[in-house]
């Protein structure tokens, strides 16, 4: 489930049980991470094995449910703690293709200046 820059990415850090479908991931989301399921943010989840993950949205219609398991390698998780981190989405990006999201360098854009 790839994304844009503007989506908010939200990983929970504990691992889940990987059997949990969309319902479950949901109630998750409202009681877990303190968060809203239906609010447009991708919900990203771990399993106890490094290279799994489950991420959930809303698009506006319904819920999107995408697994990804690598064939080889490991995702690059955050620490295993309670709560949840905010990933960018080229953050989002590097870690779903299995690479390590915290040696981008994240830089502020700024507008061209326009003459005229």
């Amino acid at each position: 489930m790839m994304i844009g820059d503007d989506v908010r990415v939200l990983v929970a850090t504990q691992p889940i049980d990987f059997r949990a479908g969309i319902n479950r991931l949901v109630a998750l989301i409202a009681q877990s991470l303190e968060g809203d399921p239906y609010d447009g943010r991708l919900y990203v989840f771990r399993s106890k094995r490094n290279d799994r993950l489950k991420a959930i949205r809303y698009d506006g219609s319904g819920v999107l449910l995408a697994t990804k398991w690598l064939e080889e390698g490991q995702f690059h998780w955050p620490p295993v703690r309670d709560g949840s981190m905010t990933l960018s989405g080229p953050q989002y990006a590097a870690l779903l293709s299995g690479l390590d999201w915290t040696k981008l360098e994240m830089r502020a854009t700024r507008r061209p200046m326009i003459y005229g």
